[in-house]
């Protein structure tokens, strides 16, 4: 019986020891892991996290309560005194689980953004072309370039608006990737030109304008700009062409033509004093103000501005709604309130192109554009 009594609560030592070997291996172990996480879990999961670690290091609280105007330790010291008597070892165990789950679900996370994206269109190198809940989403995508808009991008979302009009999705939209939306024109479209080649160039640069504008004017279905960074230029004058604007704060408007030496296009010298007035809308194309995204709501241009914290959120929940409405009424109302102004907008988007031709091959246009790059390399 003696050599029983023994031998039983040896056994049960050994094995507790061991057992807390292994928490305390996988508690430092879980510390390390969370080093190495890359999304902040947020502060209820960190407050969690605080409360299981002074727990499994400190045992039940033991400091006094903050005063009620410090909130952030008071809502510290109530996470870690909810937990009461939770033994240290349970607590090292949950904070090793809790690490755990968070490893795992930002791992999951990272394989999603390394698969294709579900509905992902082929065939496309300046932009991404994504359909999904009713949705098909056309995201500039030169974002070391401030997704300039060169001659591939142009017809690449020619491409896309055609594909647009003819597939199951109910809406369309229109964003950029990165911090811009677009800075509009690439200006190599006018610097890398062989030499003698300057009218064949304005030529077929007018023609893919008038032909890319006409794709926003005939575009069948709702087609909405989702305004996620400044805005330069072509990307900002074909939003009158769009059905609504959504802008972050951070967005702004710029359309500096004259600057360049340039003229409106877009449909903006039609559409733009329609919108915002006259006065407004001069001084916009023909002085080069450069609109904040309130102001631009303010005058008409932007449908509504959101937070950039919360931008993204906000405007695909409620594109999402806008989508599971029923698609074939939609595009009829689109068609109809577009027809009674489609054959106005195609001849100002004639007029406009012929206008900008004559601009590119002049002296003036040559010089502004000429100058533009000098002052860009002193900078």
């Amino acid at each position: 019986r003696r050599a029983r009594g023994i031998c039983v609560p040896a056994v049960h030592l050994h094995m507790t020891a061991a057992t807390m070997q292994v928490g305390q291996k996988d508690f430092e172990k879980a510390q390390e892991q969370l080093k190495l996480l890359k999304k902040d879990p947020g502060n209820e999961t960190k407050l969690k996290l605080y409360a299981l670690f002074k727990q499994a290091t400190e045992g039940p609280c033991n400091s006094p309560k903050p005063g009620m105007l410090d909130f952030v330790k008071k809502a510290k010291w109530d996470a870690w005194n909810s937990l009461g008597d939770l033994s240290q070892d349970s607590a090292r165990q949950k904070y090793t689980e809790l690490v755990s789950s968070l490893v795992s679900a930002e791992s999951a996370d990272q394989k999603k953004d390394a698969s294709p994206e579900e509905g992902r269109h082929e065939g496309y190198e300046t932009i991404l072309v994504t359909t999904k809940n009713n949705i098909t989403k056309i995201m500039f995508n030169r974002p070391d370039r401030k997704n300039a808009i060169n001659r591939k991008m142009y017809r690449e979302i020619i491409k896309a608006l055609e594909e647009a009009g003819k597939d199951d999705s109910t809406i369309a939209v229109i964003t950029g990737n990165g911090d811009y939306y677009s800075s509009g024109n690439d200006l190599s479209n006018f610097t890398n030109v062989q030499p003698g080649g300057m009218e064949k160039m304005a030529e077929d640069g007018a023609i893919l304008l008038k032909e890319f504008v006409s794709h926003f004017i005939d575009f069948p279905k709702p087609l909405i700009g989702v305004v996620n960074g400044p805005a330069i230029g072509i990307c900002v004058t074909v939003l009158g062409l769009c059905d609504l604007v959504y802008a972050s704060d951070r967005a702004t408007f710029h359309s500096p033509f004259s600057q360049l030496g340039q003229s409106p296009e877009g449909c903006s010298s039609y559409l733009f004093p329609k919108i915002m007035g006259v006065a407004k809308a001069n001084e916009m194309l023909l002085f080069n103000k450069k609109l904040t995204a309130a102001e631009a709501c303010a005058q008409g241009l932007v449908t509504e501005v959101f937070p950039d914290r919360s931008f993204q959120k906000e405007v695909w929940a409620r594109l999402e709604a806008y989508a599971s409405l029923p698609k074939n009424s939609l595009a009829v109302s689109k068609q109809l309130l577009r027809s009674l102004e489609k054959e106005k907008l195609h001849e100002v988007n004639r007029k406009e192109c012929e206008v900008l031709k004559e601009r590119w091959l002049s002296d003036e246009c040559v010089n502004a554009i000429a100058s533009f790059f000098q002052r860009r390399s002193k900078l």
